[in-house]
């Protein structure tokens, strides 16, 4: 069995897809936080880790990485039962559009340290925060609802497996809720959501309150 260790925040939606990963794969793994309201993000240690100054890292028998999704696919790679990709080629493009959607579109823009940034360049106030931040998810999650029309869906967003992309939602739903951002009339990632939440992986990786 590896040693693990995850350098994560609870509330980072990239640490909790990792979160998600590794309890699907069955791995066990001890957890260090990093406090993103104290700026432990950019402290010494971190940016030996991680040089860009984010969460998470995951330091596997040694062996450290950093970007959620390059983690997640090394994971799978690594202990390829159960599959967090599909069989062919097609299909594992399809899941990378879904996870990218989430994962490169919208998160960065919703990012802690670039809201916080538009707050000061504009002289707002929270509510400023809260308004970029449904805006911004409600338009990506939108789209994410019509990427999902097209017939390759089933239990999850990709056929009836559980993948990455489920991996990506689950967070960024977590995260539209935190916000208040509408998401009712979201049917087929509702429907997603439902089940993703009755998975022990999905549940035992929840935001819990750490620091």
């Amino acid at each position: 069995m590896s040693n693990i260790t995850l350098y994560d925040y609870w509330r980072s939606s990239a640490s909790y897809r990792v979160r998600i990963a590794l309890n699907l794969k069955g791995l066990s793994y001890d957890m260090v936080t990093v406090n993103l309201l104290k700026g432990e993000q950019k402290d010494t240690d971190n940016l030996k880790r991680n040089p860009q100054g984010f969460v998470p890292s995951l330091d596997l028998d040694g062996d450290m990485m950093t970007q959620s999704l390059a983690i997640i696919e090394y994971l799978d790679e690594l202990h390829p039962s159960p599959a967090l990709m599909p069989a062919t080629a097609r299909e594992r493009a399809r899941v990378r559009t879904l996870a990218h959607a989430i994962a490169m579109d919208i998160h960065p823009v919703c990012n802690l340290g670039v809201v916080q940034r538009i707050v000061e360049l504009s002289g707002g106030d929270d509510q400023v925060k809260v308004n970029w931040m449904r805006e911004f998810i409600a338009k990506g999650l939108n789209a994410f609802e019509e990427l999902l029309a097209d017939g390759q869906s089933g239990k999850f967003c990709h056929g009836d497996q559980v993948g990455l992309a489920d991996i990506c939602l689950i967070p960024q739903v977590y995260n539209a809720d935190r916000w208040g951002v509408d998401r009712s009339h979201l049917t087929r990632i509702n429907a997603i959501v439902k089940e993703a939440d009755q998975l022990e992986a999905f549940q035992k990786a929840e935001p819990k309150q750490d620091a």
